[in-house]
C-alpha cells in the first residue's frame, strides 16, 4: 500500500486516508438522495437511479485513485443532472416524445465518448484555456441561481403564478417551514466548520419531518407529490434495484440531428468547466499543483472523469464529474488515492441501504441544493463587470438566462453568441478563438431550428 500510494511522500498514512475517505464520502452522500429524486423527475425509476449513481460514483472514483493517486472523488455532478432532466428531459416530453431521458442518456454517452478523444488529444486542456474567464464565472454562477431555483420550488418556497410568474409560496406548509430550517442549519454548520454540514441538514429536515408526519402537520397525498417520510422496507428490503443498463435511444438523431448536437455540446460545456474548476481546486487545496500552478497528470484526471461519466451513461444516471466535496477529506488529512479508495467502497456499501436514501424528501434536499447555488454563487466575485463590454455582458447573459429561462443551455448559448457579436461589433474579431466560432455556429443552426 506504501508503495503504490507513496504515503510517506505525501506526509500521510493508512489512518488519515481512510478517515479523509470517510469525511469525502459523507460530505458528498447526499448526491444519492438528491439525484434519484431530481431524475425521477425525468420519468426514470428512482431506485434504479440510486444503483446508477452509487455505482457509477464508485467506479469513476476508484479510475481516479489508480489512475492518478489524487484522494478526489467523483459521482453524478450538480447542475449536470438539473440539465439533464429540466433543459433536456422535460422539454422533450412536452412535445409529445415518450421516454425522453433515454435519448439524455444517450446524449451523455456521446459526450463521454467525445471527453476521452479530446482527452487522448490533450485538446481538453486548450478548450479550457481559450473560453473567456468571464462566461467561466458566468456560467458557474447561473447554474447556481438555477439550482437554487429548482430547490425553491421543490420545497414550495417559490411557486408558480399567473399574474407575477413567480410567487411565495405557503408559509405555514410543512414543506416550505422544514425546508428553510434545514437550509439555516446547513449555514450554522457550515459557519462553525462542522463536517459535512450538507448531509447533516438533509438529517436534520428529514428527521423533522418524521414527527411532522406523526403529529399530522406533514400530510403524505401523493397526487400532489407528497409520499411518505419513512423508508419502506419490503420484500425486496435492501437488495438493490436493477439500474437502467444501455438505455439509449439513438433514433432521435436521424431526425433531430442539430437539436441532438446542441445537447451533447451542452452536456460538454457544463461539465467542462465543472470538472477542471473542481479538480484545481482540490488539487490547490490538497498542494498538489506545480510550482507553475499547474496540475500534474491533469491528463490522467480528466481521463478518469471521461470514463467515469462513459460507465455512468452505461449503468443509467446522468454526466459524473470531480466533487468539490473531495476538499472535506483533503482538509482531514487526505493526500493520495487510498482516500478516493475509501469513498469508494462505501459508495458501494451504500448500494444496500437504497429505501432509507430514496426515502429522504423533497423538502430535505431542498436546502442542499439551495446551499450548494449559494457556494457556486461565490464565483460571481470573480467576474468583471468593467473593461470588454464582451466580457462583462457575456458572462452576465449566460448567468440570468438560465433560471429566468429554466434552461441551462439557453445561459450557455445566449453567452457565447452575445460575447461573440460583441466582440464583433467592436473591431476585435481577431480575439475571437477558434472554439468560440465553432460554438456560435453551433448554437445559430439550433436558433434556426427553434425558429423554423
Amino acid at each position: 500500500m506504501e508503495r503504490f500510494f507513496k504515503l510517506q511522500e505525501h506526509h500521510t498514512d493508512v489512518k488519515t486516508e481512510i478517515t479523509a475517505g470517510i469525511t469525502t464520502f459523507l460530505s458528498m452522500a447526499y448526491i444519492l438522495a438528491v439525484n434519484p429524486a431530481m431524475l425521477a423527475d425525468a420519468g426514470m425509476n428512482s431506485g434504479g437511479v440510486f444503483t446508477a449513481t452509487a455505482i457509477s460514483a464508485a467506479v469513476g472514483t476508484l479510475i481516479m485513485a489508480f489512475f492518478t493517486n489524487y484522494p478526489v472523488a467523483l459521482a453524478s455532478g450538480m447542475g449536470l443532472n438539473a440539465y439533464f432532466t429540466y433543459s433536456v428531459c422535460i422539454p422533450l416530453a412536452e412535445q409529445g416524445i415518450e421516454d425522453p431521458w433515454k435519448i439524455a442518456l444517450a446524449a451523455v454517452f456521446v459526450e463521454g465518448l467525445i471527453f476521452i478523444l479530446l482527452t487522448l488529444c490533450r485538446f481538453r486542456e486548450k478548450l479550457i484555456n481559450d473560453v473567456p474567464k468571464n462566461l467561466k464565472y458566468g456560467i458557474t454562477v447561473g447554474i447556481g441561481l438555477f439550482i437554487t431555483l429548482i430547490g425553491l420550488s421543490n420545497a414550495g418556497i417559490v411557486i408558480a403564478s399567473s399574474s407575477t410568474l413567480v410567487d411565495l409560496g405557503s408559509v405555514p406548509s410543512a414543506p416550505f417551514a422544514l425546508a428553510f430550517l434545514g437550509f439555516l442549519v446547513i449555514c450554522i454548520l457550515h459557519h462553525y466548520k462542522v463536517i459535512c454540514p450538507i448531509l447533516w441538514g438533509i438529517l436534520v429536515t428529514w428527521g423533522v419531518g418524521m414527527l411532522a408526519q406523526k403529529i399530522g402537520w406533514y400530510t403524505v397525498n401523493p397526487n400532489v407529490g407528497q409520499y411518505s417520510v419513512f423508508p419502506d422496507f419490503n420484500s425486496s428490503g435492501f437488495i438493490p434495484e436493477k439500474p437502467a443498463l444501455f438505455a439509449f435511444d439513438f433514433g432521435f438523431i436521424t431526425k433531430n440531428f442539430i437539436q441532438f448536437a446542441v445537447i451533447v455540446f451542452s452536456f460538454l460545456f457544463v461539465e467542462l468547466f465543472d470538472t477542471v474548476g473542481g479538480l484545481i481546486g482540490i488539487a490547490d487545496k490538497a498542494d498538489l499543483l506545480d510550482e507553475d500552478g499547474k496540475l500534474p497528470q491533469a491528463s490522467r484526471a480528466l481521463m478518469a472523469d471521461a470514463v467515469g461519466t462513459v460507465a455512468g451513461a452505461c449503468l443509467g444516471t446522468s454526466t459524473v464529474t470531480a466533487y468539490m466535496e473531495s476538499c472535506a477529506g483533503v482538509g482531514q488529512g487526505g493526500r493520495t488515492g487510498l482516500t478516493a479508495v475509501t469513498t469508494a467502497v462505501f459508495f458501494m456499501l451504500a448500494l444496500f441501504f437504497s429505501p432509507v436514501f430514496i426515502a429522504i424528501p423533497g423538502f430535505a434536499t431542498a436546502p442542499a441544493l439551495i446551499f450548494v447555488g449559494w457556494l457556486m454563487m461565490n464565483s460571481i466575485k470573480k467576474m468583471s463587470f468593467e473593461g470588454d463590454p464582451a466580457d462583462s455582458i457575456g458572462g452576465f447573459i449566460a448567468m440570468i438566462m438560465m433560471p429566468f429561462t429554466y434552461s441551462i443551455a439557453n445561459g450557455i448559448m445566449f453567452g457565447i453568441l452575445s460575447w461573440v457579436i460583441l466582440k464583433l461589433c467592436s473591431g476585435k474579431m481577431k480575439d475571437i478563438p477558434a472554439v468560440m466560432w465553432v460554438s456560435s455556429l453551433l448554437f445559430i443552426l439550433r436558433i434556426i431550428t427553434m425558429i423554423f
